[in-house]
């Protein structure tokens, strides 16, 4: 089956590659938080990276600069983000100036290297998204969808129906 999408009519945010331009895709590189950089937020900031993750769009091919001094960086698992767990970390970075390569689609988790600095909300998640098709570029799909009624499927439903009637009638007579 192919399908044709058309992504003329999709918007395109400011500042952020256009997938009407030719075929191949710019990767961004996206300095963490802007100019704030990596630091600890304020109280009233707690909030800070999260509003500035949700506000970009990142794709596989894109990377992250984190630039910060007297902290490192940490890449964790879910836990160790949510619970401020630096005990297993993925990666660990300390040289002020890092850049990570967002490699593969879904969540990636950062965290400051002070523990008190995550609990006070250094800490980052982005979800990674895989880049667009270009315009009128045909979508193959894997492989094709099932009839509705086939016999196949209908097939190894009533083998499921069977057994089960079998296995609770067994079980009723054991009992």
């Amino acid at each position: 089956m192919v399908a044709w999408v058309d992504t003329t009519s999709m918007p395109l945010e400011v500042g952020k590659r256009n997938s009407n331009v030719g075929s191949k895709e710019k990767a961004e590189e996206f300095k963490v938080a802007g100019d704030d950089g990596w630091r600890q937020p304020s109280t009233n900031e707690t909030e800070m990276y999260s509003q500035w993750a949700s506000k970009q769009r990142f794709h596989i091919g894109d990377s992250l600069r984190f630039e910060y001094k007297n902290d490192s960086v940490l890449m964790v698992d879910k836990w160790g983000y949510y619970h401020c767990d630096l005990s297993h970390p993925i990666s660990v970075f300390k040289d002020g100036n890092t850049v990570v390569n967002l490699e593969r689609p879904g969540p990636v988790y950062f965290v400051s290297g002070d523990p008190d600095h995550c609990k006070n909300g250094q800490r980052l998640m982005v979800e990674v998204i895989t880049p667009h098709r270009s315009p009128r570029q045909p979508y193959m799909d894997a492989s094709p969808a099932p009839a509705p009624f086939s016999s196949a499927g209908s097939f190894s439903v009533v083998q499921e129906l069977v057994f089960l009637y079998v296995f609770v009638t067994a079980v009723s007579i054991n009992m």
